[in-house]
C-alpha cells in the first residue's frame, strides 16, 4: 500500500458564504491535481466554520450567572466561557486556563473548540469562531457536490486540533466524517498468528485527520485541505458505520470522566 498526503495549495482567506467547493476545486486545478474515486479530503474545522459564517462577536454576548462564576475559576472572559456553555452539554474538568467539556456533538474538547486563532478580527480581538453547526452534514454536502461534479466516490473528513488525555500536545482529529467508515472494527478477525482479535478498532478518520494535520501546520501555512491518496477503507456497510458517532465513547464506558 502507498498512502500520499498532498496539500492543496491557493486557498485564500475563506468568507462566510463562500462557495467551498468552488474554491476547493479550482485549487487543485491549480495545484495540477485531480480527484479519484477513493480520494479522501481533509479539510480543516476553520475554514468549514468560516463559510458557514460560525463568527460571535463577543460584544453581543451576556454573561449568565453561571458562566460568571465559571469565569472566575478558570480566569477567563465570562462572555467567552457563557459561548462555551451555551456549546456543551457538560463541564468535564476545570481549572485556572482550562476548561474541559463535553461538546453538544459529544466529543470532549477544550473550550468547546472555540477558538480566536487564525481568524480576521474586527476591534480589540473581542471575534471567535464557534465549530460548525453540523461538521458530519458539512462533510456530506462537500461529498455531494464533488460527486455531482466529477463522478467520482470520495471520502470527506473534517479535523480540528485537540488535545487528549495522557499526553501533552495537540493533534488532528476527525470531528466530522461522510462517506467512509470512521471506525474500522476487527473484532471478529485474526491475527498473524491466528489468534481472535476480541476489541480491536481502528479510529481511521482519526488517523487521517492526524496525518493531514501534519502538512496542513497550525500557524501562517495557509493549507486547510488535503487530498489522501491510496488508503481504501472497508466497504461502508450501511450508514451507521460513518459520520462522528462511531468513534464517540459512551459516557458509562469513560473512565476519564
Amino acid at each position: 500500500m502507498k498512502l500520499s498526503l498532498t496539500t492543496i495549495e491557493g486557498i485564500p482567506l475563506i468568507e462566510p458564504g463562500d462557495n467551498l467547493v468552488e474554491i476547493i476545486v479550482e485549487s487543485i486545478h491549480q495545484s495540477n491535481e485531480h480527484i479519484l474515486d477513493n480520494d479522501i479530503l481533509i479539510i480543516a474545522q476553520k475554514i468549514i466554520s468560516k463559510t458557514e459564517n460560525r463568527y460571535v462577536d463577543l460584544c453581543s454576548v451576556t454573561a449568565s450567572k453561571e458562566a460568571e462564576e465559571l469565569a472566575n475559576e478558570v480566569d477567563k472572559d465570562p462572555r467567552y466561557v457563557e459561548l462555551v456553555l451555551r456549546e456543551s452539554r457538560e463541564v468535564i474538568r476545570k481549572k485556572p486556563g482550562v476548561l474541559i467539556v463535553e461538546h453538544r456533538l459529544g466529543f470532549i474538547h477544550a473550550n468547546a473548540g472555540i477558538d480566536q486563532s487564525n481568524i480576521e478580527h474586527k476591534i480589540d480581538n473581542e471575534r471567535v469562531l464557534l465549530l460548525p453547526e453540523d461538521p458530519d452534514s458539512s462533510a456530506e454536502k462537500i461529498r455531494g457536490e464533488l460527486k455531482k461534479r466529477f463522478n467520482v466516490d470520495v471520502g470527506v473528513i473534517i479535523n480540528d486540533s485537540v488535545g487528549r488525555a495522557w499526553r501533552n500536545g495537540t493533534m488532528g482529529l476527525a470531528i466530522g466524517v461522510a462517506g467512509m467508515a470512521a471506525l474500522d472494527d476487527r473484532t471478529g478477525s485474526h491475527d498473524i498468528f491466528g489468534r481472535e482479535l476480541k476489541v480491536t478498532s481502528a479510529a481511521i478518520a482519526d488517523e487521517l485527520a492526524a496525518a493531514a494535520s501534519l502538512i496542513m501546520g497550525q500557524t501562517t501555512e495557509r493549507t486547510p485541505v488535503v487530498l489522501a491518496r491510496g488508503f481504501h477503507p472497508a466497504p461502508l456497510k450501511d450508514n451507521s458505520q460513518t459520520g462522528i458517532r462511531p468513534l464517540i465513547r459512551e459516557k458509562e464506558m469513560d473512565l476519564f470522566r
